[in-house]
C-alpha cells in the first residue's frame, strides 16, 4: 500500500474545487493525458471521467469511477487500467491550521493482476509518482485564484 502525504498551502475548500474539475486531472495525475467527464455531475458517486495513459510509447485508455465523494473531506475513486486491474486511491483534506490542508493519497491494487502481482518495488514506484502527483496538485491549488 502506497500513502503519501503532501502539505498545500491553501484551505480544503480550494483543493477540492481542484478535484471536482475532472477536466484538470491530466494537470496533476502523472501518466494522463485529455481527460473529460464520461458522466455528468463529478465528483458525485458513481460518475466517471475517461483519459488516456501515456507511459513512455504506451497509450491506453483509462476511466475513474468516484465511490465515495464527501465534499472538501474525502473522495475515494477507482481507476481501471484495463488487463492490469483496478486500483483504488482514496485522497482525504485535512485541515492545517487555518489556511493549510493536509491532503493524504493512498493507492493500492485492488482488482485483476495489478492485485496478483502487487509487491514492495510497485509500492516505491507509487510512491515517486505520489510525490510528483502531489506537488503538482498543490501547485494548481495554490496557483488558483483565491
Amino acid at each position: 500500500m502506497a500513502v503519501r502525504h503532501h502539505l498545500v498551502e491553501r484551505p480544503p475548500e480550494a483543493v477540492w474545487a481542484v478535484l471536482a474539475d475532472g477536466s484538470r486531472y491530466d494537470r496533476w495525475v502523472v501518466g494522463t493525458s485529455e481527460t473529460r467527464e464520461k458522466t455528468p455531475g463529478w465528483p458525485a458517486t458513481g460518475s466517471a471521467i475517461e483519459y488516456q495513459v501515456r507511459l513512455g510509447p504506451y497509450r491506453a485508455s483509462g476511466r475513474t469511477v468516484v465511490r465515495v465523494s464527501e465534499p472538501r473531506r474525502r473522495l475515494e475513486l477507482e481507476a481501471h487500467a484495463g488487463a492490469l486491474g483496478t486500483a483504488r486511491i482514496a485522497i482525504e483534506l485535512r485541515p492545517w491550521g487555518e489556511d493549510e490542508t493536509l491532503v493524504v493519497l493512498d493507492e493500492h491494487p485492488l482488482r485483476g493482476a495489478g492485485g496478483l502481482l502487487h509487491n514492495t518495488l510497485d509500492d516505491a514506484l507509487l510512491q515517486l509518482r505520489h510525490r510528483s502527483m502531489l506537488a503538482r496538485l498543490a501547485r494548481l491549488v495554490e496557483r488558483s485564484p483565491r
